[in-house]
């Protein structure tokens, strides 16, 4: 696909590291909750081998987060997914999808219980925060709602145990998964959580004050040479292979998250009060018609606009979602939604890509 500039605007909102990232040779952008994502550096083919072999550093600060307060912040957080946190714990992060009023998909952040009324909450790409807001006020709930002034760094891969460990400490290595904590460098404290977005494994370092956050992002380049440390950023085919879900590409508001693999995330016989709760359990009585699957394609190139799934008749069976070319495959990996009679492992099915059927097969994700 051919690429196109981005034109930076007040809409179009940098980061802290904006600068430090051009000046390392970022090659292109994404916009995401209003704000430049870096996609490359060099080659993604390159950055996906170099990810699941050494260490990168990625600038993430367009995960943006949502604080919400106030005597009734347990009561809003819980009324925005079907996920009973009524057992959260300060200390952890929680996988969630946010559900509206049908049982649609609104976002699927990672929600930090900071205290017993103060959350974050770390979104994907859509406005959370005024989806928040509007169910405080129709519910008139006693709640402080705003964007906290927090940008995100992600250390990815293997090696990026050591190269935390030897700035944080041996104390980071007894970090567990989806747990956070406060460590000091140089005597400024930082929230780090046991996540990202990729499944090499690694952390993610909530900064709250943009001249800390870049003497920590330097710091890693000066001391990571010998992990062989490079700027980088979420791999599709990285992630794709991991069955990690991209909210507005994978899923949609108009998916649920029966449809999205998310039944174990979804609490219908619990005593917490959710949006969409009642049409949840009418899904789930009905049962859902497609869902999400992984899929490889014998295909080296794809062009992925408006990409239907054919069987052997040539009728629509599902549509493809996101899709990435893997060296570690050696084909394109990509997600679908598809017919359920369809939902099978190794079933085949066959794309349209410039007017030449080209063959594929539905997988279980994550893929192997």
């Amino acid at each position: 696909m051919k690429n196109f500039y981005i034109s930076k605007s007040r809409r179009v909102r940098s980061t802290p590291f904006t600068k430090k990232i051009e000046e390392q040779g970022v090659k292109s952008y994404t916009v995401y909750n209003h704000m430049l994502l870096p996609t490359t550096f060099s080659n993604v083919d390159d950055e996906y081998l170099h990810l699941k072999k050494d260490v990168q550093i990625w600038d993430v600060s367009v995960q943006r987060e949502i604080e919400i307060s106030g005597r009734d912040a347990n009561q809003l957080v819980q009324l925005m997914t079907c996920r009973d946190l009524s057992s959260s714990k300060v200390g952890s992060c929680y996988y969630v999808p946010l559900i509206d009023s049908s049982g649609g998909i609104v976002n699927d952040p990672l929600i930090y219980k900071l205290e017993d009324n103060i959350w974050r909450v770390c979104i994907a790409d859509s406005d959370v925060l005024l989806y928040a807001k509007g169910i405080a006020d129709g519910k008139k709930l006693n709640v402080k709602i705003f964007e906290a002034n927090i940008d995100t760094i992600a250390v990815q891969g293997p090696k990026s145990f050591k190269l935390m460990e030897d700035i944080f400490g041996n104390d980071i290595t007894k970090l567990k998964f989806f747990k956070y904590d406060f460590f000091k460098f140089k005597n400024n404290k930082f929230l780090i959580s046991r996540s990202g977005f990729s499944k090499q494994g690694g952390y993610e370092i909530h900064v709250d004050n943009a001249k800390d956050g870049l003497e920590l992002y330097d710091h890693f380049f000066d001391i990571g040479k010998k992990y062989n440390v490079k700027p980088g950023a979420p791999n599709h085919a990285e992630r794709i292979e991991g069955g990690l879900l991209s909210y507005g590409n994978d899923m949609l508001i108009s998916d649920n998250p029966f449809e999205c693999g998310f039944e174990k995330l979804v609490h219908l016989n619990s005593d917490v009060e959710f949006l969409g709760k009642e049409n949840l359990k009418k899904i789930w009585d009905n049962g859902i018609k497609r869902k999400l699957m992984g899929v490889k394609i014998n295909s080296n190139n794809i062009n992925l606009m408006n990409v239907d799934l054919l069987n052997s008749n040539k009728e629509v069976i599902g549509d493809l979602r996101s899709a990435a070319y893997s060296p570690g495959f050696k084909k394109i990996v990509g997600i679908a939604m598809i017919n359920n009679d369809f939902c099978k492992n190794n079933k085949t099915f066959s794309i349209n890509l410039n007017n030449k059927f080209i063959d594929g097969e539905i997988c279980v994700l994550p893929m192997t």
